[in-house]
């Protein structure tokens, strides 16, 4: 009598299920990096925004500290600024050049670097340009310059005009 020790069938059932086992790898949670993060979160600003142009990531500031676990929160902080594809490009956006001039904006929030939920909480706000505010201010000035060159050129006018009305002596 044969015994299922012996039986040829049940070597071959256990080394497939061996060979199943060492192929098959587990269901680990696929973790996104930081950066990674960073980038998902300015796709999903340029799908949420109203703006026409996309924008493309111009700055991040450093990861902070925390903990390993994927699924909790990261705080994230970053700029983008306003490209030259309208969002209705096919083009990678690594591929679309900053506009020049283009609007610049602050981008502070959180993600979730588990690749599986994608989660990102992430506002945006235009920053005002430093040289902007610059250049208005050398507008502003010598403007005003110009305006008090013309009100003393005034003034000199008046002052002549007065002189030769004044009668004059004769000797």
């Amino acid at each position: 009598m044969e015994t299922q020790r012996d039986s040829p069938s049940l070597g071959r059932w256990s080394l497939l299920l061996l060979l199943l086992g060492l192929v098959i790898t587990p269901a680990t949670p696929q973790t996104l990096s930081y950066e990674e993060a960073v980038l998902r979160a300015v796709d999903g600003f340029n799908q949420r925004s109203s703006e026409k142009n996309l924008y493309r990531l111009l700055q991040q500031d450093l990861q902070p500290e925390g903990d390993g676990d994927p699924n909790t929160p990261k705080p994230v902080s970053f700029k983008v600024k306003e490209t030259v594809c309208p969002k209705t490009t096919q083009r990678p956006l690594e591929q679309c050049d900053f506009k020049d001039n283009g609007l610049v904006k602050q981008c502070e929030g959180t993600v979730i670097l588990d690749q599986n939920r994608g989660y990102f909480d992430i506002n945006c706000d235009a920053i005002l340009q430093v040289s902007k505010l610059g250049q208005l201010g050398e507008l502003i000035q010598r403007g005003g310059q110009k305006i008090g060159e013309k009100i003393q050129n005034i003034g000199q006018r008046i002052r002549d005009f007065f002189s030769n009305l004044r009668p004059r002596q004769e000797a």
